[in-house]
């Protein structure tokens, strides 16, 4: 059995083996792997016994389940009207132009991907953002440029 195989089935053990245990199996396959593989998914609804393309359709509706492999720090703008309004635009262009990636990508070396993202439940301090689980707020192109040289200095340590 690999890895992936022993998680899933430790997450199918922990949940239980219902549809209706679906969403914290997937949840926990991505904080353990950081995103989910076609393998993962096969492998989970052979666990739960549900067809792969009911797993790939819960999956791909939920914005925190990636589908494809992240950088090591996730990085999810806020998309809303309130963010828009207050700069979301110029803070997601200071980001392109820091780690030359467009939304969608994550750099060559693995480190930063960029997406957008509903709500972050942030509107009274938008512009906002995460990084992986920590929430950046009342943005700025300055700013993002202070927080993203100081992610690129932790990679450098």
């Amino acid at each position: 059995m690999n890895p992936t195989q022993s998680l899933i089935k430790d997450l199918a053990e922990k949940y239980g083996r219902k549809r209706e245990n679906l969403l914290p199996i997937l949840q926990g396959v991505v904080k353990q792997e950081k995103y989910l593989s076609e393998y993962s998914m096969v492998e989970i609804a052979r666990e739960i016994d549900i067809p792969a393309a009911e797993v790939y359709g819960t999956a791909t509706f939920y914005s925190f389940l990636e589908a494809k492999k992240m950088g090591k720090y996730v990085i999810r703008v806020c998309r809303t009207i309130t963010c828009a309004m207050k700069g979301k635009t110029q803070v997601i262009f200071a980001i392109q132009d820091m780690l030359k990636i467009k939304i969608g990508e994550t750099t060559p070396d693995g480190r930063f991907s960029l997406l957008e993202t509903n709500c972050l439940g942030w509107c009274h301090k938008a512009p906002a953002m995460l990084i992986n689980d920590e929430v950046y707020t009342d943005l700025t192109p300055e700013k993002v440029r202070e927080i993203l040289s100081a992610y690129m200095k932790k990679n450098h340590l």
